[in-house]
């Protein structure tokens, strides 16, 4: 049984308050574009993105989005991860959640996200729930809250790894 019964919604334009003010807090700034209302409505309506609410017993608590859906490839990005609280388990049930609509209901072959250097926390969660760091781009992200390039860690994870992993 989870600890932490996660449910994942599609995001209404009602939601972009809560994803905007997510994504402005001080201990995610670093990690997440804040994008506008123009661009959050864009991905709703983007018949190969999925941004999507995650709530516990009701209440927002999070949010994702997922790119590159239908791409002949198979593979899926899931990019803009956010939780409103953080511990006790809840970012694995978080991302076990995403992984399975990714692999579910998107029916991805492949995801894939990558990550700031430093941004150790997310990206050991990320290869205890079977990612595979696949490269890093050296100095590639720019932060303009440190003025400063960053490593950009890039993580993988094919369908029938998780399967088998059951």
């Amino acid at each position: 049984m989870d600890l932490h019964p996660i449910d994942l919604r599609l995001a209404t334009v009602s939601d972009f308050a809560f994803i905007r003010a997510l994504a402005q807090r001080p201990e995610n700034r670093a990690f997440i574009t804040d994008e506008d209302e123009a661009a959050l409505a864009a991905y709703v309506s983007a018949p190969d993105s999925r941004l999507l609410i995650a709530e516990e017993n009701g209440t927002a608590i999070g949010y994702a989005l997922f790119c590159e859906i239908g791409d002949p490839s198979g593979r899926t990005e899931l990019r803009r991860l956010a939780l409103a609280v953080t511990g006790g388990a809840r970012g694995r049930a978080f991302v076990g959640q995403l992984i399975r609509y990714g692999f579910d209901r998107l029916q991805a072959r492949r995801l894939w996200l990558d990550a700031s250097g430093e941004n150790p926390r997310a990206m050991a969660l990320y290869e205890k729930l079977g990612f595979r760091r696949e490269g890093v781009q050296r100095e590639h992200w720019y932060r303009p809250d440190v003025g400063r390039n960053v490593d950009l860690h890039l993580f993988g994870l094919l369908r029938s790894d998780w399967q088998e992993a059951g």
